[in-house]
Protein backbone atom coordinates (compact mmCIF):
# COMPACT_ATOMS: atom_id res chain seq x y z
CA UNK A 1 0.00 0.00 0.00
CA UNK A 2 1.26 3.24 -0.63
CA UNK A 3 1.87 5.57 2.17
CA UNK A 4 0.54 8.17 2.20
CA UNK A 5 2.83 10.28 4.42
CA UNK A 6 4.16 13.28 2.08
CA UNK A 7 7.77 12.86 4.17
CA UNK A 8 7.78 8.94 3.85
CA UNK A 9 8.28 8.54 0.38
CA UNK A 10 12.24 7.38 -0.93
CA UNK A 11 13.04 4.58 1.61
CA UNK A 12 16.66 4.26 2.65
CA UNK A 13 18.57 1.37 1.26
CA UNK A 14 20.82 -1.09 3.46
CA UNK A 15 24.08 -1.50 1.15
CA UNK A 16 24.68 -5.52 0.56
CA UNK A 17 28.24 -6.33 0.40
CA UNK A 18 28.86 -7.91 -3.08
CA UNK A 19 30.92 -7.94 -6.30
CA UNK A 20 30.19 -4.58 -8.02
CA UNK A 21 31.75 -2.11 -9.54
CA UNK A 22 32.66 1.49 -8.19
CA UNK A 23 29.82 2.87 -9.99
CA UNK A 24 27.33 0.68 -8.67
CA UNK A 25 28.24 1.42 -5.30
CA UNK A 26 28.20 4.68 -5.94
CA UNK A 27 24.75 4.30 -7.29
CA UNK A 28 23.61 2.29 -4.40
CA UNK A 29 24.94 5.36 -2.06
CA UNK A 30 22.47 7.37 -3.34
CA UNK A 31 19.66 5.28 -1.27
CA UNK A 32 22.03 5.91 1.81
CA UNK A 33 22.44 8.71 3.90
CA UNK A 34 24.51 11.29 5.36
CA UNK A 35 27.92 12.02 3.26
CA UNK A 36 27.41 8.78 1.34
CA UNK A 37 24.94 10.17 0.04
CA UNK A 38 25.66 13.22 -1.12
CA UNK A 39 28.70 11.92 -2.86
CA UNK A 40 26.75 9.47 -4.57
CA UNK A 41 24.11 12.22 -5.86
CA UNK A 42 27.43 14.12 -6.69
CA UNK A 43 28.43 11.66 -8.93
CA UNK A 44 25.09 11.16 -10.99
CA UNK A 45 24.89 15.30 -11.35
CA UNK A 46 28.69 15.25 -12.61
CA UNK A 47 27.39 12.80 -15.48
CA UNK A 48 24.26 14.40 -16.17
CA UNK A 49 26.55 17.55 -16.48
CA UNK A 50 28.93 15.46 -18.82
CA UNK A 51 25.80 14.25 -21.11
CA UNK A 52 24.46 18.20 -21.51
CA UNK A 53 25.46 19.29 -24.73
CA UNK A 54 24.89 22.97 -24.14
CA UNK A 55 26.83 23.03 -21.17
CA UNK A 56 30.17 24.34 -20.11
CA UNK A 57 31.80 22.77 -17.75
CA UNK A 58 33.66 24.96 -15.66
CA UNK A 59 36.06 23.43 -12.41
CA UNK A 60 37.46 25.67 -9.47
CA UNK A 61 40.67 23.05 -7.76
CA UNK A 62 41.64 25.03 -4.56
CA UNK A 63 43.65 24.41 -2.04
CA UNK A 64 47.64 22.27 -2.72
CA UNK A 65 45.79 18.99 -3.74
CA UNK A 66 48.18 18.50 -6.46
CA UNK A 67 51.41 17.33 -3.99
CA UNK A 68 48.60 14.60 -3.03
CA UNK A 69 48.54 13.11 -5.89
CA UNK A 70 45.03 14.18 -7.54
CA UNK A 71 46.92 16.12 -10.75
CA UNK A 72 46.53 13.36 -13.65
CA UNK A 73 42.81 13.47 -12.04
CA UNK A 74 42.96 16.86 -13.62
CA UNK A 75 44.35 15.91 -16.93
CA UNK A 76 42.30 12.94 -17.79
CA UNK A 77 39.24 15.13 -17.02
CA UNK A 78 40.43 18.05 -19.57
CA UNK A 79 41.30 15.36 -21.67
CA UNK A 80 38.23 13.90 -21.87
CA UNK A 81 36.49 17.70 -21.84
CA UNK A 82 34.87 16.54 -18.64
CA UNK A 83 35.49 20.28 -17.95
CA UNK A 84 35.80 23.00 -20.40
CA UNK A 85 37.94 26.02 -18.57
CA UNK A 86 39.83 25.60 -14.99
CA UNK A 87 39.92 27.60 -12.41
CA UNK A 88 42.98 27.15 -10.29
CA UNK A 89 45.29 28.53 -6.80
CA UNK A 90 48.86 28.97 -8.45
CA UNK A 91 50.05 25.89 -5.99
CA UNK A 92 47.99 23.26 -7.71
CA UNK A 93 49.42 24.17 -10.88
CA UNK A 94 52.62 24.72 -10.49
CA UNK A 95 53.59 21.56 -7.58
CA UNK A 96 52.27 18.88 -10.39
CA UNK A 97 55.34 20.29 -12.58
CA UNK A 98 57.48 18.86 -9.77
CA UNK A 99 56.14 15.64 -10.50
CA UNK A 100 55.85 15.62 -13.98
CA UNK A 101 59.30 16.77 -14.56
CA UNK A 102 60.58 13.13 -13.00
CA UNK A 103 60.68 14.04 -9.13
CA UNK A 104 58.39 13.02 -6.85
CA UNK A 105 56.61 13.94 -3.82
CA UNK A 106 56.98 11.55 -0.59
CA UNK A 107 54.76 9.82 2.16
CA UNK A 108 55.56 11.49 5.33
CA UNK A 109 53.92 11.94 8.94
CA UNK A 110 52.36 15.18 10.26
CA UNK A 111 54.08 14.16 13.45
CA UNK A 112 57.38 15.33 12.35
CA UNK A 113 60.00 17.25 13.73
CA UNK A 114 59.56 20.23 11.14
CA UNK A 115 62.76 21.92 12.48
CA UNK A 116 64.53 18.45 11.18
CA UNK A 117 62.94 18.27 8.20
CA UNK A 118 63.94 22.27 7.39
CA UNK A 119 67.46 21.24 7.94
CA UNK A 120 67.19 18.11 5.70
CA UNK A 121 65.16 20.55 2.92
CA UNK A 122 62.36 18.90 3.08
CA UNK A 123 58.99 20.84 2.75
CA UNK A 124 55.93 18.96 4.18
CA UNK A 125 52.25 19.52 3.48
CA UNK A 126 50.41 18.30 6.30
CA UNK A 127 51.76 14.09 5.61
CA UNK A 128 53.36 15.12 2.30
CA UNK A 129 56.45 15.64 1.83
CA UNK A 130 58.58 17.83 -0.99
CA UNK A 131 62.11 17.99 -1.44
CA UNK A 132 63.18 21.88 -1.68
CA UNK A 133 66.05 21.61 -4.56
CA UNK A 134 63.08 19.87 -6.65
CA UNK A 135 60.65 22.92 -5.92
CA UNK A 136 63.41 25.21 -6.75
CA UNK A 137 63.79 23.19 -10.72
CA UNK A 138 60.21 23.39 -10.92
CA UNK A 139 60.77 27.21 -10.10
CA UNK A 140 63.71 27.96 -12.30
CA UNK A 141 61.59 26.20 -15.14
CA UNK A 142 58.86 28.82 -14.74
CA UNK A 143 61.81 31.43 -14.86
CA UNK A 144 63.04 30.18 -18.18
CA UNK A 145 59.78 30.26 -19.74
CA UNK A 146 59.10 34.02 -18.54
CA UNK A 147 62.19 35.06 -19.98
CA UNK A 148 61.03 34.00 -23.51
CA UNK A 149 58.09 36.47 -23.54
CA UNK A 150 57.30 40.05 -24.17
CA UNK A 151 58.20 41.75 -21.35
CA UNK A 152 56.16 44.83 -22.18
CA UNK A 153 52.95 42.98 -23.20
CA UNK A 154 50.43 42.99 -20.18
CA UNK A 155 49.05 38.88 -20.04
CA UNK A 156 46.26 38.05 -18.33
CA UNK A 157 46.69 34.42 -16.27
CA UNK A 158 45.27 32.74 -19.23
CA UNK A 159 47.55 34.47 -21.39
CA UNK A 160 50.49 33.35 -19.70
CA UNK A 161 49.63 29.78 -18.77
CA UNK A 162 48.59 29.16 -22.30
CA UNK A 163 52.12 30.27 -22.87
CA UNK A 164 53.34 28.39 -20.40
CA UNK A 165 51.68 25.36 -21.34
CA UNK A 166 52.99 25.61 -24.89
CA UNK A 167 56.52 26.00 -23.26
CA UNK A 168 56.17 22.72 -21.11
CA UNK A 169 54.75 20.57 -24.01
CA UNK A 170 57.74 21.82 -26.03
CA UNK A 171 59.72 20.08 -23.47
CA UNK A 172 57.37 16.79 -22.77
CA UNK A 173 56.58 18.10 -19.36
CA UNK A 174 52.68 17.30 -19.09
CA UNK A 175 51.61 18.89 -15.91
CA UNK A 176 48.21 19.86 -15.85
CA UNK A 177 49.08 23.56 -17.91
CA UNK A 178 50.96 21.52 -20.98
CA UNK A 179 47.52 19.15 -20.85
CA UNK A 180 45.14 22.57 -20.85
CA UNK A 181 47.11 23.75 -23.71
CA UNK A 182 46.73 20.48 -25.67
CA UNK A 183 43.20 20.34 -24.80
CA UNK A 184 42.33 23.94 -25.97
CA UNK A 185 40.94 24.50 -21.95
CA UNK A 186 41.64 28.05 -20.72
CA UNK A 187 43.56 28.50 -17.26
CA UNK A 188 42.59 30.92 -14.91
CA UNK A 189 44.35 31.90 -11.44
CA UNK A 190 43.39 34.92 -10.24
CA UNK A 191 45.67 34.53 -7.45
CA UNK A 192 48.26 33.49 -9.40
CA UNK A 193 51.55 35.32 -7.54
CA UNK A 194 50.45 33.98 -4.37
CA UNK A 195 52.34 30.85 -4.99
CA UNK A 196 55.99 29.71 -6.88
CA UNK A 197 54.98 32.13 -9.76
CA UNK A 198 55.21 35.02 -7.85
CA UNK A 199 58.79 33.74 -6.89
CA UNK A 200 59.43 33.17 -10.61
CA UNK A 201 58.77 36.95 -11.62
CA UNK A 202 60.90 38.19 -8.84
CA UNK A 203 63.41 36.18 -9.81
CA UNK A 204 63.15 36.95 -13.76
CA UNK A 205 63.15 40.36 -13.12
CA UNK A 206 66.17 40.27 -11.08
CA UNK A 207 67.85 38.68 -14.23
CA UNK A 208 66.50 41.49 -15.94
CA UNK A 209 63.32 39.79 -17.50
CA UNK A 210 60.08 41.78 -17.19
CA UNK A 211 56.50 39.75 -17.19
CA UNK A 212 53.66 41.96 -16.76
CA UNK A 213 50.06 40.44 -15.75
CA UNK A 214 46.97 42.36 -15.81
CA UNK A 215 44.38 41.14 -13.20
CA UNK A 216 41.39 43.44 -14.61
CA UNK A 217 41.99 42.10 -17.93
CA UNK A 218 41.81 38.69 -16.26
CA UNK A 219 38.64 39.48 -14.80
CA UNK A 220 37.36 40.88 -18.34
CA UNK A 221 38.14 37.47 -20.46
CA UNK A 222 36.68 35.55 -17.45
CA UNK A 223 33.74 37.44 -18.37
CA UNK A 224 33.51 37.51 -21.62
CA UNK A 225 32.75 34.02 -21.10
CA UNK A 226 29.03 34.50 -20.98
CA UNK A 227 28.72 35.38 -24.23
CA UNK A 228 30.37 32.93 -26.17
CA UNK A 229 28.14 29.71 -24.06
CA UNK A 230 24.92 28.70 -23.42
CA UNK A 231 24.67 27.95 -19.84
CA UNK A 232 26.96 26.71 -17.28
CA UNK A 233 27.59 23.76 -14.46
CA UNK A 234 30.22 24.60 -11.90
CA UNK A 235 32.43 22.28 -9.87
CA UNK A 236 34.32 23.31 -6.74
CA UNK A 237 37.18 21.12 -5.38
CA UNK A 238 37.60 23.04 -2.51
CA UNK A 239 36.36 27.31 -2.44
CA UNK A 240 38.33 29.70 -1.96
CA UNK A 241 39.67 32.06 -4.97
CA UNK A 242 38.48 29.68 -7.93
CA UNK A 243 35.16 29.63 -6.52
CA UNK A 244 34.61 32.61 -5.89
CA UNK A 245 35.83 33.83 -9.37
CA UNK A 246 33.81 31.40 -11.17
CA UNK A 247 30.56 32.45 -9.15
CA UNK A 248 30.85 35.74 -10.32
CA UNK A 249 30.05 34.85 -14.04
CA UNK A 250 26.81 34.43 -13.04
CA UNK A 251 26.48 38.10 -11.85
CA UNK A 252 29.34 40.44 -13.02
CA UNK A 253 29.04 39.38 -16.86
CA UNK A 254 26.61 41.67 -17.99
CA UNK A 255 28.32 44.27 -16.91
CA UNK A 256 30.18 44.92 -19.76
CA UNK A 257 26.68 45.75 -21.63
CA UNK A 258 25.20 48.81 -21.64
CA UNK A 259 21.88 47.06 -21.50
CA UNK A 260 22.85 44.57 -18.38
CA UNK A 261 21.91 41.98 -20.62
CA UNK A 262 24.30 39.17 -22.46
CA UNK A 263 22.93 39.95 -26.13
CA UNK A 264 21.75 36.39 -27.64
CA UNK A 265 22.15 34.83 -24.19
CA UNK A 266 18.98 33.00 -23.09
CA UNK A 267 18.15 31.70 -19.52
CA UNK A 268 18.54 35.69 -17.73
CA UNK A 269 16.71 36.13 -14.87
CA UNK A 270 15.76 39.90 -13.08
CA UNK A 271 14.82 40.48 -9.41
CA UNK A 272 11.93 42.97 -8.50
CA UNK A 273 12.01 46.23 -10.53
CA UNK A 274 15.61 46.04 -11.57
CA UNK A 275 15.96 45.09 -15.10
CA UNK A 276 19.85 43.60 -14.19
CA UNK A 277 19.56 40.09 -15.89
CA UNK A 278 21.44 37.38 -14.17
CA UNK A 279 22.79 33.82 -15.44
CA UNK A 280 23.12 31.71 -12.32
CA UNK A 281 24.38 28.44 -13.15
CA UNK A 282 22.57 25.55 -13.82
CA UNK A 283 24.56 22.96 -11.97
CA UNK A 284 26.82 22.91 -9.61
CA UNK A 285 28.70 20.16 -7.53
CA UNK A 286 31.39 21.01 -4.19
CA UNK A 287 33.55 18.69 -2.35
CA UNK A 288 35.15 20.70 0.48
CA UNK A 289 35.42 20.56 3.90
CA UNK A 290 34.06 23.90 4.79
CA UNK A 291 31.50 24.41 7.03
CA UNK A 292 29.11 27.38 6.32
CA UNK A 293 28.42 28.25 10.07
CA UNK A 294 31.81 30.38 10.08
CA UNK A 295 30.03 32.13 7.22
CA UNK A 296 33.26 32.18 4.93
CA UNK A 297 32.91 31.18 1.13
CA UNK A 298 34.54 27.69 0.77
CA UNK A 299 31.48 26.84 3.46
CA UNK A 300 28.99 28.76 1.77
CA UNK A 301 25.94 26.87 0.34
CA UNK A 302 24.36 26.60 -2.67
CA UNK A 303 21.08 28.08 -1.38
CA UNK A 304 22.55 31.29 0.12
CA UNK A 305 24.48 31.79 -3.62
CA UNK A 306 20.83 31.77 -5.12
CA UNK A 307 20.22 34.76 -2.99
CA UNK A 308 22.77 35.98 -5.24
CA UNK A 309 21.60 35.24 -8.28
CA UNK A 310 24.80 33.24 -8.54
CA UNK A 311 22.49 29.47 -8.61
CA UNK A 312 19.17 28.34 -9.90
CA UNK A 313 16.56 27.24 -7.33
CA UNK A 314 16.23 24.21 -6.65
CA UNK A 315 19.19 23.60 -9.46
CA UNK A 316 21.03 20.17 -9.25
CA UNK A 317 23.32 21.09 -7.00
CA UNK A 318 24.67 18.71 -4.46
CA UNK A 319 27.49 19.98 -1.71
CA UNK A 320 29.56 16.87 -0.50
CA UNK A 321 30.85 17.81 3.19
CA UNK A 322 34.24 15.66 2.09
CA UNK A 323 37.83 15.68 1.79
CA UNK A 324 38.23 16.27 -1.64
CA UNK A 325 41.08 13.71 -1.68
CA UNK A 326 38.48 11.07 -1.12
CA UNK A 327 36.10 12.29 -3.29
CA UNK A 328 37.58 13.59 -6.77
CA UNK A 329 39.14 9.75 -7.34
CA UNK A 330 36.18 7.85 -6.21
CA UNK A 331 33.74 10.41 -8.72
CA UNK A 332 36.34 10.40 -11.57
CA UNK A 333 36.59 6.47 -11.84
CA UNK A 334 32.44 6.57 -11.53
CA UNK A 335 32.20 8.74 -14.74
CA UNK A 336 35.21 6.41 -16.55
CA UNK A 337 32.91 3.60 -15.95
CA UNK A 338 29.43 5.34 -16.84
CA UNK A 339 30.81 7.65 -19.50
CA UNK A 340 32.41 5.64 -23.19
CA UNK A 341 32.72 9.35 -25.36
CA UNK A 342 34.34 12.24 -25.05
CA UNK A 343 32.69 15.42 -25.26
CA UNK A 344 33.74 18.23 -28.13
CA UNK A 345 35.91 20.48 -27.60
CA UNK A 346 35.49 23.89 -28.21
CA UNK A 347 37.96 26.91 -28.45
CA UNK A 348 36.89 29.61 -26.19
CA UNK A 349 39.76 31.85 -26.91
CA UNK A 350 40.46 30.62 -30.74
CA UNK A 351 42.82 33.90 -31.95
Amino acid sequence: MENQNPFLQKKVKAIEVNQKPISQLLKEMEDTGFQGRKLGEAAEVWERMVKDKDLTIILGYAGSLSTTGQWKIINWLMENRFIDVLVSTGANISEDIVEAMGASYWKGTHLADDNALFQAEVNRYYDVYGYEPDYGKMTDLIVDCIKTLDPKYPYSTREFLAELGKFLTEKGINSIIAQAYQSKVPVFSPALVDSVYGEAILLAKMEGYNLILDQAKDFKEFMSLGEKIKKTGVIYVGGGVPKDFIQLLAVSAPLAYPERKIPGREGGRTRGSDPYHYYPHQYAIQFTGDVPHWGGLSGCTFDEATSWGKEVEAANDVQCFCDATIALPIVSHVLKERVDFKREAVDYFKK
